[in-house]
């Protein structure tokens, strides 16, 4: 279960604040006998949090945010001390230009995995709304604004409040905090509840010898004078949290998810556009939620009538303008244009898949990476570029795997928190979610060419050359093992689908897939694809148990959309006994490292060969493997036709047939270079041409 954060907050400088949060997180940690993480955010102070609780770490806040790699329990343990009462301490770096140079973007990224790690975190904020304070409270559950009992000090509380409501944050989420109370004062809690418009939640009262003693021996009260005043309330407020179970209340108040410093200046056009988003995506949640409430849209996608599909279509949309006209949409939705595109949104996100939908739609995407509910990238013309559209929120996007997934019977929840997938059009989908997806649901789509490339296409397109792609027929019309190698995104389906194109008519071809991409132009084609276990983890088939039932279908050619696990043995094996023509793709950087792949791939199936055993079985199976790569400029390119011709030693011998030498860059961009034949004949065109087959001998020529 993630935790929680929890922000303190001062109008202004020396009503105690630090204090307070330094308390506040041992006393979290003694009440729920766990880890808490305490955060320095105060950019003026600079540090004071070192002096209070005595920790002192190696690196700094700035130095979390600079770090570029995954957020997990060992990569932050250099950027924490801890306490013998199990708090965690991140200080503020001491240089104060060093602190106003911090990467919000990247600390934003750690406060979003911390909740992960510590199931309390408690951050010392500072006194003023900087950017930095802002990503702070807009990952927090509770803000708890410190105030003490003088009439400065509740009023600049009074302002902070007031600021952090202009900025959407939940009033419920704001809780007030008066510190240093003596009695006898004429500024009483009663008081300060009346000026700022909030009852008090807690009363810390004045301890001065308590505190003194604490700052002089750099240890929080809580952990060493435990039976003081000061201790006791600090840990009765704590008390007070957990008893009323407090935190899980909050976490389900809405936040804003974007943040600014308020300013006296005149609102800017960016500033005027930024709100009426938030107004559009608030407008639409509503919308949705009413639309549920009176029509039932579940397992909509489900419906495969494309007549059904229209006219549900059509009545869902005179159900979002009948409750769009109860809206007050002054502010938000300016003329008809505005108001079309807000029902079609709706729309989409009810029947459809949201804003996915129009990105679908266009022929020049190739691929849609949603990386959370609120950030969309896409691919168009092998560039990626950041969507302007986005869901409304968490929920709108698990609606959209739930449809994607269960017209395939296909399942995904936090016991099993990813799936492979496919669209209607054969799209491959792949999706994670939280708790495994820290930024919220992930998607990622590899949209499904509506038109199936020919080797014409990819000479066009400059991936290849004629005498490359004449090459590769003959070597599929001779049964021809082949392994097509390359990276993510590189092309290697659109080129296995390619070289499956040439297989001849007559002969029977098994296909086995996790999702089913392939689409081979024969009329003689089995597809088959992998199953997912049922809710009780039985009745999974995976792609190895699909290779070995393709090996009792009476198969001519094999064909494995990839390798990845223990099926490659049995792919090899499937080779090596009268299935010469199969054909599968490997994740690999290039022919050399193909080898050492399908090694160890073949491991993964536990049979327990030896080393040697291994080689010599891939030497033998495997005649040939295509190198494919996506390059800088985003163009994808054969680089490598290389033959294996045996083992030598503990070696497997390869050699290149065909390469891509890359010489430059246009004034564009663009990679230049050239392909060029090696010179080396491959050893099995004297075998095709004693058959009969022509092959010209000037195609190798390197000159």
């Amino acid at each position: 279960m993630a935790g929680h954060i929890i922000s303190v907050i001062g109008g202004k400088g020396g009503v105690g604040k630090s204090l307070f949060a330094a308390n506040l997180a041992f006393a979290y940690a003694q009440e729920i006998r766990n880890s808490v993480l305490l955060l320095d955010f105060d950019q003026k102070a600079c540090g004071d949090q070192s002096i209070i609780t005595g920790l002192k770490p190696k690196k700094n806040l700035k130095d979390l945010a600079d770090f570029t790699g995954a957020i997990d329990p060992r990569s932050i343990a250099p950027f924490i001390a801890t306490s013998p009462q199990k708090v965690s301490f991140i200080s503020m770096t001491n240089d104060a230009n060093a602190a106003a140079q911090i990467s919000i973007d990247g600390l934003g990224k750690s406060l979003k995995a911390i909740p992960n790690m510590f199931p309390i975190t408690i951050i010392d904020i500072g006194s003023e709304l900087t950017p930095l304070a802002l990503k702070g409270l807009e990952n927090s559950v509770l803000i708890f604004l410190v105030t003490s009992h003088d009439v400065l000090a509740v009023n600049q509380a009074k302002r902070i409040y007031s600021d952090l409501l202009t900025q959407l944050f939940p009033k419920d989420a704001i809780q007030v905090i008066a510190n240093f109370y003596q009695k006898g004062l004429p500024i009483t809690p009663e008081l300060i509840s009346a000026q700022i418009g909030k009852p008090v939640f807690a009363i810390i009262p004045r301890d001065d010898a308590t505190c003194t003693a604490s700052l002089s021996k750099s240890q929080a009260a809580v952990a060493t004078q435990n039976t003081t005043v000061y201790a006791r309330s600090v840990v009765d407020c704590v008390r007070k949290l957990v008893q009323k179970n407090v935190l899980k209340t909050l976490e389900k108040l809405s936040r804003p998810t974007e943040q600014r410093p308020k300013s006296d200046t005149p609102e800017t056009a960016e500033v005027l556009e930024k709100k009426k988003k938030l107004g559009w995506l608030d407008m639409k949640a509503r919308v949705l939620k009413a639309l549920v409430e009176e029509m039932d849209i579940k397992n909509t996608s489900d419906d495969k009538d494309a007549k059904g599909r229209i006219i549900l279509r059509e009545q869902t949309r005179k159900k979002v303008v009948e409750i769009l006209d109860k809206e007050d949409t002054k502010g938000v939705v300016d003329g008809r244009e505005e108001m079309n595109k807000l029902v079609k949104e709706v729309l989409d996100e009810a029947l459809g898949l949201g804003p996915l939908e129009d990105l679908l739609a266009d022929k020049a995407i190739s691929e849609i990476m949603v990386n959370g509910p609120h950030q969309i990238y896409f691919e168009k013309s092998g560039k990626i570029r950041l969507s302007e559209v986005v869901f409304t929120n968490e929920r709108q996007a698990l609606n959209v795997i739930e449809r994607i997934v269960a017209p395939i019977g296909r399942r995904i929840d936090e016991k099993v928190p990813y799936v492979d997938a496919r669209l209607r059009d054969g799209s491959r989908v792949h999706a994670i979610i939280p708790p495994c997806a820290l930024n919220g649901p992930t998607i990622t789509i590899r949209k499904f060419p509506e038109k199936v490339l020919t080797y014409k296409d990819l000479v066009a397109f400059g991936s290849m050359t004629t005498e490359m792609a004449d090459f590769l027929r003959v070597s599929v019309e001779a049964h021809r093992n082949i392994v097509v190698s390359g990276g993510t995104g590189s092309g290697k389906t659109t080129l296995i689908n390619l070289l499956g194109g040439f297989i001849p008519a007559n002969e029977r071809i098994i296909t086995c897939e996790d999702s089913a991409e392939l689409r081979l132009p024969q009329e003689h084609v089995v597809r088959l694809e992998t199953k997912h276990p049922s809710l009780e983890g039985e009745g999974g088939v995976d792609i190895r148990c699909l290779v070995k039932q393709c090996l009792r279908m009476r198969p001519d050619r094999i064909v494995v959309g990839e390798c990845r696990g223990g099926e490659t043995l049995d792919m090899l094996q499937a080779m090596n006994t009268g299935h010469d023509g199969s054909l599968t793709t490997v994740h690999s950087n290039n022919a050399r490292d193909c080898m050492g792949r399908l090694e160890t791939l073949v491991q993964y199936s536990g049979a327990g060969l030896t080393q040697r055993a291994i080689r010599e079985m891939i030497s033998s199976a495997v005649h040939m493997v295509v190198q494919q790569s996506r390059l800088d400029d985003g163009s994808r390119k054969v680089i490598q036709i290389t033959e294996l011709s045996g083992i030598q030693g503990e070696i497997i011998t390869l050699q290149d047939i065909f390469i891509f030498k890359q010489e430059g860059l246009n004034k564009q961009g663009k990679i230049v270079g050239k392909f060029q034949p090696t010179g080396f004949i491959p050893k099995f065109v004297e075998v095709l041409e004693r058959k009969g087959y022509k092959i010209p001998r000037g195609i190798f020529n390197s000159g």
